[in-house]
């Protein structure tokens, strides 16, 4: 399974083309909807997402909500693109009828992209390089999420840490986390501590400035022995730690309680094995992995989310052209992405296992895939 994406920030829309997803599997819209939403919440979002309320068409691949086993194209409108007219024209115009940005912003793919593509208008570089670009790796997550519940596997994300308020003790259970994080606004399962993450966001919005923290993401009921040990490029951790990386302001990627095992001895982290029914294992200090491999545990993932780079109270930078100091252009942005950043992490996490299992268990139906893991399962538990 693999899919493209394209489209820019205030473009006309966003697409994604996934091939792949086996035949038979039940998708509608609004399966995908409903996680589009919830990206778009989370205290600390800013004025875009009062514009946009995110609906995905779903243009191929799917008849009568059941899956085809041919492309799926899913296509999200920007409502905002309407606003912005000639700037992001597709046809020619004179350049005198819009402005153009030439002071890149510290922390932003804007000079780098620019110097790479040759580039002397810095929108070419960050409308797509904005992490609106989310939107349709979240609705590409929904349908991969759809066929992990066919398989019984969950996934779920939630806040550790904004800025300096963090989560010290917390549930690992994924039922456990989803009632805590109901009537969060920042998705944090302590309400004390959702409080004080809330006023750490408004302090920063006050000083113009933005904030970033540690978001985790679980994954229950992944069967054992996914990804493999015999090459570097199959280790499934290592793929998903890509993927993650690869996601907007992520600049730290660990699984399980790697920052603790770093500093302890090796009797305190290793995972030790014990056997009810099936291998497990007593604790799960290296978050569902062992030499590159699923081993039945959950799969537990944290991402550090760097503060965004645009600030309303914006750094000094350099004038493309003069080469003198000015400030760093402004662009409507956000205080702070970290709830945001979870819910696009977990489709990132739901892409890469569904991408996995379909590679492991290859089926062009649904029905066979399900049968071939249900066997799959047995087969481990029986060892």
């Amino acid at each position: 399974m693999r899919y493209l994406s394209s489209g820019e920030s205030h473009g006309p829309q966003l697409t994604a083309i996934i091939e792949g997803v086996p035949a038979g599997l039940t998708l509608t819209a609004e399966m995908i909807n409903q996680d589009l939403r919830i990206r778009q919440q989370g205290y600390g979002r800013g004025d875009r997402m009062k514009i946009e309320s995110d609906q995905v068409q779903i243009t191929s691949g799917v008849r009568h909500g059941v899956t085809l086993g041919s492309p799926i194209t899913l296509v999200i409108k920007n409502k905002d693109n309407k606003n912005w007219g000639h700037v992001m024209a597709i046809e020619p115009i004179d350049e005198h009828d819009y402005e153009i940005k030439k002071v890149p912003r510290p922390g932003h793919a804007d000079l780098v992209g620019a110097m790479k593509y040759g580039h002397r208008d810095l929108r070419n570089v960050l409308e797509r390089s904005s992490a609106r670009e989310t939107a349709i790796r979240v609705a590409v997550g929904a349908v991969a999420k759809q066929i992990l519940k066919a398989l019984d596997i969950e996934v779920i994300s939630h806040v550790l840490q904004i800025g300096k308020v963090s989560v010290t003790n917390y549930s690992t259970t994924i039922s456990t986390i989803q009632a805590a994080i109901a009537n969060s606004p920042v998705r944090c399962v302590d309400p004390d501590l959702s409080i004080q993450m809330c006023q750490h966001i408004d302090e920063a919005k006050q000083k113009g400035d933005s904030v970033g923290g540690i978001v985790q993401v679980l994954a229950e009921n992944v069967p054992a022995g996914l990804g493999s040990y015999v090459q570097f490029d199959r280790k499934l951790d290592a793929k998903i730690a890509a993927a993650f990386m690869g996601v907007q302001s992520v600049k730290g990627v660990y699984f399980g309680d790697a920052m603790m095992a770093s500093s302890h001895f090796g009797s305190e982290v290793h995972d030790q094995i014990s056997y009810d029914q099936g291998f497990t294992r007593m604790s799960n200090h290296y978050g569902g992995f062992e030499g590159g491999m699923t081993n039945g545990m959950p799969v537990v993932v944290q991402a550090m989310i760097k503060p965004i780079p645009t600030l309303y109270q914006p750094l000094n930078s350099i004038h493309i052209d003069t080469k003198e100091v000015e400030e760093s252009m402004i662009e409507r942005s956000d205080s702070c992405v970290v709830p945001a950043a979870g819910v696009v992490l977990e489709s990132v996490l739901a892409f890469e296992l569904a991408k996995e299992i379909l590679e492991e268990f290859q089926s062009n139906q649904m029905s066979s895939l399900i049968k071939a893991v249900k066997c799959h399962r047995e087969a481990m538990r029986d060892f």
